[in-house]
């Protein structure tokens, strides 16, 4: 991806948009999850997570633990663990099992060795000061502690960017319409390395590719309506854009029988 505007990034991290209104709920978030079930192969990412924990005993933090995914499975496979979800939107703590708190993680409310592993998954993109919410995580964890953070490649999901421009290039009239946000670039997998390497002395890069096939335009559009919390960025209409997509899925489906994304994204367990 190019070089991400000002604006751009002050989208993708304004607490306000993202407590008030992206993550208020699980509804969004559950959204853009859900596609998933349509890739080959398809990952078990909690699954994933708990094997890397499998060493790990004591306590974990999960930062910016959303609507509560890893929790919820390390509760049923690790019993023994003490987990702690945090998020910035009070919201989506609703349905987390507890304990949970609201907390910023440029500014985690643990004291410093306190846990012997934290999560940051797919959440590090949505923090102004990136490096200084790395330097907290690695402050946090013992020295012997681990980190896992996820993120998705700069390359991923590109027929849903293609999607979406042809879209709105019809809607404006214009033939290729503007690009539509990106929430993971600023910590994409191809950047995360680099940010993550600064405190931690070994970053393993797991990458889990996969193809997202379809044979109906709802799971699609489910996913590209979740980002109705930044519709005032895409520079078209937002809602005439998302219906103007489904036209132009249908109309492939008819064609093809069905429609594929390409998918990379990848976890990166990180040790001093």
């Amino acid at each position: 991806m190019t070089e991400l505007s000002a604006a751009h990034d002050a989208a993708v991290t304004d607490r306000d948009r993202l407590a008030g209104s992206a993550y208020s709920s699980d509804r969004d978030l559950a959204a853009r999850q859900s596609l998933y079930r349509w890739q080959t192969p398809r990952y078990d990412l909690p699954g994933i997570v708990a094997e890397q924990l499998s060493g790990v005993r004591g306590s974990v933090v999960d930062v910016g633990c959303g609507n509560g995914r890893f929790i919820r499975r390390l509760r049923d496979d690790r019993p023994d663990l003490a987990l702690l979800g945090l998020d910035l939107a009070p919201g989506i703590l609703a349905g987390v099992p507890g304990p949970v708190a609201v907390a910023d993680a440029t500014h985690l409310p643990l004291a410093t060795a306190s846990v012997d592993a934290a999560l940051a998954l797919h959440m590090l993109y949505h923090v102004p000061d990136i490096p200084r919410a790395v330097r907290e995580l690695s402050r946090v964890v013992a020295a012997d502690g681990m980190v896992i953070a996820s993120t998705n490649s700069d390359r991923d999901k590109a027929e849903l960017d293609d999607l979406w421009q042809r879209a709105a290039g019809d809607v404006l009239g214009t033939g290729r319409g503007p690009a539509r946000i990106s929430l993971s670039a600023r910590f994409s997998l191809e950047k995360a390395g680099v940010f993550l390497g600064e405190e931690f002395g070994r970053v393993e890069t797991i990458e889990l590719p996969g193809t997202i096939t379809v044979r109906e335009p709802e799971p699609v559009i489910a996913h590209m309506a979740s980002y109705r919390a930044w519709a005032d960025q895409h520079d078209v209409p937002f809602a005439d854009t998302i219906e103007r997509a489904r036209t132009i899925l249908l109309e492939h489906l008819a064609r093809y029988g069905t429609f594929e994304v390409t998918c990379l994204g990848g976890i990166l367990v990180c040790h001093r």
